[in-house]
């Protein structure tokens, strides 16, 4: 009937535009009410569970992530979604953060190549993404009331440079924004980021969404730019009426919604969750992270291998999903594939428990074992996605039996399920250490894979681990006083707080090993390598590059290398007032493909005034 956008929203009265803004539907013209489902929703109508993006990110590989968002995207047409609320697009300011397993990586480089690729792939199955929070959301703690005080320079190299890449490069349907201040103004009512920056320096053309909880006053809420605000429709009414909202910001709104409505795939379309299945183990395997090996890895057929921590039978896979219906533990793939193993408990998954019989069984079969092999991390109690964490330990049952093991038995591996970094006091005792993040229901078979060397842990860390919380950027500061979270460490976070301040850790930012003990790879700012690959401005004089540090040959699909160096050394002042008068900085290079002779690299400036290395 309506031939056009402009048509239906001309045809709407303004309650009905209205009700199109805050959450209904318009029956009459066969408008459905605007829904964003979550990842949450998909699992528990039997959707297969994927990595969680802590892990994704290992990989290193924007097309793992693009295979991952198009498979997520199917799933959730499947459900007939119309939105699917990820991914989101802020970084890892510090380890505690309740939202870690939802957060990329630490640097904004990575997170915003991910979140891209990602986005590409859920759209790609006919299901609009949202790239959420906009913006500098980095704990749960008063995270609706909260004043976030960051400088502008740190928004402008750090924060926001993800979400530009992310808008930009994948095009997302709908951007999520959260509920909270940004140096005192309501992020839903800030124009200069919504209208100024989303919309026009980025050319965002989309939804702007405001999370549940984020709107006070829906009229200011719209006139800065937000299309979707979750409150009373009769306010945006009344507004309109008595002159404090223009009707023409309803209209935009109203048109931005039915834009989201149409673009979305009206025919549910049905999964292959045996494929999707395949693809999450195929992922899993990818996120694996080598931390340590003195020669335990990989397993050798024959060897007696003692299984201990309750992770090896209950893995932890996910943070707080719904359980997957085709979880596969380490156990089940280890005797699917005939491995000679012995299980032993040792200590529970769900708490900080020691028993001492169950204690002493576990030193005893790891001193009998060719090799013994500790399943630990921690229990979903201590990550809950909607609390921060409040230290890095991991529980003293887990850390105790694993120092008694290690004085034991030489070959001692440690395999890891956590979302962020964990203090590990033993990492000098033991002979490997896997991490595996959270890597979604294929866990089980991709950590016995790794461990016996049937596939190679390719992964490298997306985060700085620490030596203790204590060394971390925001540790005076976070999580803030219940009012107002300071950011006082500025752009020094992550890698660029360690290395400023030449600090020791326990793992760097892009750390990785090789199974076989000989070759590590790691993130190393190359000065001297202008023959990157790609065009541009690679290789360009004072151009900041990343490069891996192992020989071409070496390197597999897996081992690409994306990292921002602007920040490693202070601008000068003038160089200061540039930034804030060029306004967001952008990646001009991306070259994504290993095995060039001189190394895989990015330019993670094409500024001058900021290519400071």
């Amino acid at each position: 009937m309506y031939a056009t956008v402009q048509e239906l929203v001309d045809a709407l009265t303004p309650e009905e535009k209205a009700g199109l803004c805050t959450g209904a539907a318009v029956p009459r013209l066969g408008l459905p009410a605007l829904r964003v489902n979550g990842l949450h929703s998909q699992e528990s109508a039997g959707g297969v569970c994927f990595p969680s993006a802590c892990a994704a990110a290992a990989s290193f590989d924007p097309e793992a992530a693009r295979r991952m968002g198009a498979a997520l995207g199917r799933e959730a047409r499947c459900c007939g979604a119309q939105l699917l609320d990820v991914p989101d697009v802020n970084l890892k300011r510090g380890p505690l953060s309740g939202r870690s397993a939802d957060t990329w990586a630490e640097d904004p480089c990575l997170t915003g190549a991910l979140a891209a690729a990602f986005l590409q792939g859920v759209q790609s199955a006919g299901v609009g993404g949202c790239a959420g929070r906009l913006a500098v959301v980095n704990q749960e703690t008063d995270r609706r009331t909260l004043n976030r005080r960051v400088d502008e320079r740190t928004l402008q190299e750090l924060y926001l440079p993800a979400f530009e890449t992310a808008v930009r490069d994948g095009q997302p349907r709908a951007v999520v924004c959260s509920a909270g201040q940004l140096n005192g103004t309501r992020i839903c009512e800030d124009t200069a980021l919504l209208t100024d920056t989303l919309r026009g320096a980025w050319g965002f053309a989309g939804a702007v969404l405001a999370e549940p909880g984020a709107v006070q006053d829906p009229a200011r809420t719209l006139a800065a730019g937000v299309d979707f605000a979750p409150a009373d429709a009769g306010r945006l009414v009344d507004a309109v009426q008595s002159g404090a909202l223009d009707e023409s910001v309803l209209n935009r709104a109203a048109s931005n919604i039915i834009r989201t409505l149409l673009a979305a795939s009206t025919q549910p379309s049905p999964a292959d969750r045996t494929a999707d299945r395949s693809l999450a183990v195929e992922l899993a395997k990818q996120s694996g992270v080598l931390l340590r090996n003195l020669g335990a890895l990989p397993l050798h057929k024959g060897q007696k291998v003692a299984y201990i921590g309750a992770f090896a039978a209950h893995p932890r896979y996910s943070a707080g999903h719904p359980r997957a219906p085709q979880v596969t533990s380490a156990i089940d793939a280890a005797v699917l594939h005939g491995r000679k193993i012995h299980y032993i408990e040792g200590f529970p998954a769900d708490r900080d428990q020691r028993d001492e019989a169950e204690f002493l069984r576990a030193v005893v079969a790891a001193e009998a074992a060719d090799a013994a092999v500790i399943f630990a991390g921690l229990p979903e109690c201590a990550e809950l996605a909607a609390a921060d964490r409040r230290h890095m330990r991991l529980p003293e049952c887990q850390n105790n039996l694993i120092a008694r093991v290690a004085a034991v038995q030489k070959n001692t591996v440690v395999v890891l399920h956590t979302s962020g970094p964990v203090e590990c006091p033993w990492a000098d005792d033991v002979s490997s250490v896997l991490c595996m993040y959270l890597a979604g229901e294929g866990l089980g078979e991709a950590t016995d894979a790794l461990l016996w060397g049937n596939a190679d842990p390719c992964g490298r860390l997306p985060e700085t681990w620490p030596l203790r919380l204590e060394d971390t950027p925001c540790y005076l500061d976070f999580p803030g006083d219940g009012v107002t979270a300071d950011y006082r460490e500025g752009v020094y976070v992550g890698y660029r707080w360690y290395d400023a301040r030449k600090m020791p850790v326990r793992w760097p930012f892009g750390e990785k090993q090789r199974r076989d003990a000989r070759s590590r790879g790691r993130a190393a700012l190359c000065g001297r390598c202008h023959g990157c690959a790609g065009a541009g401005r690679a290789g360009a004089p004072g151009a900041a590059q990343v490069c891996e540090d192992r020989p071409a040959a070496r390197r597999g699909a897996g081992d690409r290398l994306y990292a921002d160096a602007a920040g490693y050394k202070p601008l000068q002042p003038r160089a200061a007032r540039l930034v804030r008068r060029a306004g967001p900085v952008r990646n001009t290079h991306r070259a994504f493909e290993p095995g060039h002779p001189r190394g895989a690299g990015l330019t993670v400036c094409g500024r001058k005034n900021l290519s400071l290395l």
